[in-house]
C-alpha cells in the first residue's frame, strides 16, 4: 500500500523561508530511518506558490485556464510530500506521527492520503497491461 505524506504549506513557507539547520537535520535522519526500512519512495520539499502555476477547467470540454501564483489560503497549499510503501494503513500512520514538525514552530500538519493502485480504478485488462507497461517504461528510463 502506498501512502503519500502531505506537508500543508505555512505562511512562512509561502514566503520562502527555509527550514532551520535543525529542522533540515531532523527530517534528514527521519528520511534515512525510512531508506533503512525500505519503505520510501520519494520526499521533497516544494517551492512556494509564488512560483507555482494552476491549471483549471472551468468548462466541461473547454480550454483550460492557466494562472500564476502566488496563490491565497497557505493552509490550502502544499509545502512537500514523503511517498511510503508500507504494509497497513495502521504502519503509514506510525511513520507518519514520526515525521518531525515540518516548519517548526508548533505549525506544522500532515495529511495522510492512500494512493490508489491501478487495479483500485479498473478492472479493464487491456488498461492494467498498458499502465503496466508504462510503469515498467518509467522505471527502466531512471534506472539508465
Amino acid at each position: 500500500m502506498r501512502f503519500m505524506m502531505i506537508v500543508k504549506a505555512t505562511t512562512d513557507s509561502e514566503a520562502g523561508v527555509l527550514p532551520s539547520q535543525e529542522q533540515f537535520d531532523a527530517m534528514q535522519k527521519y528520511n534515512e530511518e525510512l531508506v533503512r526500512a525500505g519503505v520510501l519512495l520519494a520526499a521533497d520539499g516544494l517551492m512556494s506558490s509564488s512560483n507555482g502555476i494552476r491549471i483549471s477547467y472551468p468548462e466541461p470540454g473547454g480550454k483550460p485556464k492557466i494562472m500564476d501564483g502566488p496563490f491565497t489560503e497557505a493552509k490550502e497549499l502544499i509545502a512537500g510530500y514523503t511517498l511510503i510503501e508500507v504494509k497497513s494503513r495502521e504502519e503509514a500512520i506510525e511513520w507518519a506521527l514520526r515525521m518531525p514538525d515540518p516548519h517548526g514552530f508548533g505549525q506544522g500538519e500532515i495529511e495522510l492520503r492512500q494512493v490508489f493502485e491501478i487495479e483500485e480504478l479498473t478492472s479493464n485488462d487491456d488498461l492494467l497491461a498498458k499502465e503496466t507497461a508504462l510503469r515498467k517504461q518509467v522505471k527502466e528510463q531512471r534506472q539508465r
